[in-house]
């Protein structure tokens, strides 16, 4: 049986543990704090040891300051295992600005301020030469998506027209990770839809699905957005994606956010439905 190790044990990372249990994958967490699925980061003895047993593994965990507390505690034990694959979610990020342009897998990484994520993202593709680093651009689906932020009253357009990212839903970022389990060489991996657009269009495409109005047109002065949200504003570049495609042989379910909003929303219809079924 396939024992996947997975380091951080986040929104797509817990999915994909999902995904591979229900193909009868063993799959070992690790989080801040030990649960019932989960091993806790600093039980050194108990995660060296899942280390050790795995045949695969992946870290989601992101730099902490300048560090990536990962590769910090366990990079030598990583090194050394006798694992069949290792994986590590980076972050499109590490592009940084590109003016609009497209970006690709061969495309200069920008420090910046995204130079701890660069660092661990380097980092990681020389740790061993069987490293998948999957650079994935925002990520959404149930639960964390535009028609989120709309129904809770945090969506904003945002007025700079000329302003385009990548995105992709969750189940196709899990299932580009599911398909190099089986193809694929070892490398770098944009795990993004295929319609890069302005933010404005997710916030609109959600408002329509829910009947709401659209939220006014402010500029970034006036949205007073926090650091973190008005940092996302400083970069503009469109991902592509063909070499995940060309490689490992996927093609994202959701290639538009009209696509990947619509499931959602009918996610969240059916869930709604079901909670009034009687039991």
């Amino acid at each position: 049986m396939p024992n996947m190790l997975i380091l951080g044990m986040g929104y797509t990372a817990s999915r994909l543990a999902s995904r591979l249990r229900a193909e009868g994958w063993q799959v070992t967490g690790v989080r801040r704090a030990a649960d019932a699925e989960a091993l806790a980061f600093d039980d050194d003895s108990g995660v060296r040891a899942a280390i050790t047993q795995a045949s695969h593994l992946l870290s989601s965990v992101p730099p902490e300051g300048e560090i990536d507390p990962v590769l910090t505690r366990y990079g030598t034990a990583i090194a050394n295992a006798s694992l069949l694959w290792t994986g590590y979610l980076s972050s499109t990020g590490v592009y940084g600005d590109a003016a609009g342009a497209w970006v690709d897998e061969g495309s200069p990484i920008r420090l910046g301020r995204r130079a701890a994520r660069a660092q661990a993202d380097a980092d990681w593709g020389a740790l061993r030469s069987d490293v998948r680093r999957f650079r994935l651009p925002g990520i959404y689906g149930p639960g964390r998506s535009a028609l989120d932020r709309v129904t809770e009253g945090r969506a904003h357009r945002i007025d700079l027209p000329d302003q385009v990212f990548s995105r992709a839903h969750v189940d196709d970022i899990v299932a580009g990770v599911a398909a190099s389990l089986h193809q694929g060489p070892a490398g770098i991996y944009n795990l993004s839809d295929d319609l890069p657009c302005a933010q404005n269009r997710l916030i609109e495409e959600a408002c329509a699905l829910l009947g709401r109005p659209l939220p006014p047109l402010l500029t970034l002065e006036e949205a007073q957005l926090s650091p973190m949200a008005r940092s996302f504003y400083a970069e503009n570049r469109r991902v592509a994606n063909g070499r995940a495609k060309r490689l490992l042989g996927w093609s994202p379910r959701y290639p538009t956010y009209r696509d990947g909003l619509r499931a959602c929303f009918d996610s969240s219809r059916r869930e709604a439905r079901s909670s009034l079924t009687p039991s």
